[in-house]
């Protein structure tokens, strides 16, 4: 079981690294813009360290299930790390909805039409 805790968890925390740190090379893309620039890249290190947190209590909790499926250690390997990337790249995503969002600046909102 050491075996699979220590792979599940050296994948699932390079998975994180990687991801975050595609975070932060999206926000250097985004922060190129000479309007909203430094908001930006500052944007992208906030949400970069907020997934980077999330992202490693996520791998601990799972990891904390891996020992009650002792006898299955190839299935507990493969649900965890599946449970590890869906969660991540959800995160993922996510973040890079939020830098969008600080992209664009915001949007005017609308005034409501009159009913008749």
């Amino acid at each position: 079981m050491l075996i699979v805790l220590a792979t599940y968890t050296l994948i699932s925390l390079s998975v994180l690294a990687v991801l975050a740190w595609m975070i932060l090379k999206i926000g250097a893309m985004l922060g190129d813009c000479p309007e909203r620039g430094a908001l930006i890249k500052s944007a992208a290190v906030t949400v970069a360290t907020g997934f980077s947190a999330i992202g490693a209590g996520g791998v601990l909790l799972i990891a904390g299930v891996l020992p009650f499926l002792g006898q299955e250690a190839a299935l507990a390997l493969t649900l965890a790390l599946g449970f590890a990337a869906i969660s991540l790249g959800l995160g993922f995503t996510h973040a890079v909805t939020i830098l969008r969002a600080v992209a664009q600046g915001p949007q005017p909102i609308a005034e409501p039409v009159a009913a008749s």
